[in-house]
């Protein structure tokens, strides 16, 4: 038996990669629906072998699906996923409006399924922040096994994380600098072609910026809060796939050998890490693919007991669209799309 499905924010990378995700893994949609704001209405987009066109939110009966996935801004979501929910469809959403809320379960299905248990109080499933979503994939077999005490990280985010837009200026920027001089900045403060930006989201008054504060908060909320975490995050000129340097102290004894064979046996993550020029993944390599990679895994010899990772994923896949799938197919795995949700 399959579900009818809608997809809100079908026109955007993240929406499109729902709709190729859920072909690719061939989630039982007996019936699937674009949604969009009024100025997409008609569009159209792909699924499968169908070319489905996009249909005005304003105007679509949710009650008549069983599953929404949303791929939409957070004030968007704020408005609509409340609606959504209590008219009976269970709301997988990808944005920021509902990951602290108490009452809304923030679901990575590697780190923390069972919280999926939770679903039912607004109907409503939080995606975490892409580059949180391949943190904690990475973590949580290690925090399980030696308890971490604090965690440092410094990412390196692609273009594709800010939207279509991002990718554009990137690429215009690029072909402008060997020609006439790079356009000026739109999308990001400063020229991110054959640059790094030091700065993602708004600052907050601490000085550390919103997107510095969600991974922290996130994974306190999946993993544990007595987790210390400090993050910086960069924006750098990539188009998909971010990175990670990871830093990590433990209260437990735990060297790279062991932690490296403890890496390969956990869900959703490839480890390749071998000490010659080639032997760690890239985000151009990672691009396309499902799962989070580890490499250059290294005792940390400047605490008891710590280590390095360097952490790659398909922010665009394992940070958005295939996270969100997944936890349809944990829903779907536990019977909980359609009234069950509701018991």
């Amino acid at each position: 038996m399959g579900y009818r499905v809608a997809v809100v924010g079908a026109t955007g990378n993240v929406g499109r990669e729902m709709l190729n995700i859920l072909e690719e893994v061939e989630f039982p949609v007996d019936k699937i629906h674009a949604i969009a704001s009024r100025k997409s209405i008609g569009v159209k987009v792909s699924f499968g072998d169908q070319t489905v066109a996009c249909e005005d939110i304003a105007q679509f009966d949710f009650s008549t699906v069983d599953l929404v996935l949303m791929s939409v801004s957070g004030s968007f979501s704020k408005e609509w996923s409340p609606k959504i929910g209590a008219a009976g469809p269970i709301v997988i959403d990808n944005s920021s409006a509902f990951r602290m809320d108490p009452d809304v379960p923030l679901i990575v299905p590697e780190v923390n399924p069972d919280d999926v248990s939770f679903a039912h109080k607004k109907n409503i499933i939080a995606n975490p922040n892409c580059s949180t979503a391949q943190l904690v994939v990475a973590l949580k077999p290690l925090h399980d096994r030696a308890k971490i005490k604090r965690v440092v990280v410094s990412t390196y985010q692609s273009v594709s994380g800010a939207g279509k837009e991002g990718m554009d200026e990137l690429w215009d920027q690029t072909k402008g600098v060997f020609v006439l001089g790079a356009p000026p900045p739109k999308k990001f403060p400063k020229q991110i072609a054959f640059n790094v930006i030091p700065f993602i989201g708004a600052f907050n008054e601490d000085g550390y910026t919103d997107e510095e504060a969600k991974m922290w908060n996130e994974t306190h909320k999946m993993i544990d809060p007595a987790i210390k975490l400090t993050v910086t995050c960069v924006r750098v000129p990539v188009m998909v796939g971010h990175s990670e340097a990871v830093n990590i102290e433990f209260h437990e004894p735990l060297d790279a050998d062991e932690a490296r064979d403890l890496l390969r046996e956990s869900p959703g993550l490839v480890v390749i890490d071998k000490r010659e020029d080639t032997g760690y993944m890239t985000p151009k390599e990672a691009q396309g693919e499902f799962p989070v990679f580890v490499s250059r895994i290294r005792n940390d010899p400047t605490v008891e007991h710590g280590l390095n990772l360097w952490v790659v994923a398909d922010n665009l896949r394992k940070g958005a669209a295939l996270n969100a799938i997944q936890i349809a197919q944990l829903l779907d795995e536990r019977g909980l799309i359609g009234t069950k949700a509701l018991a």
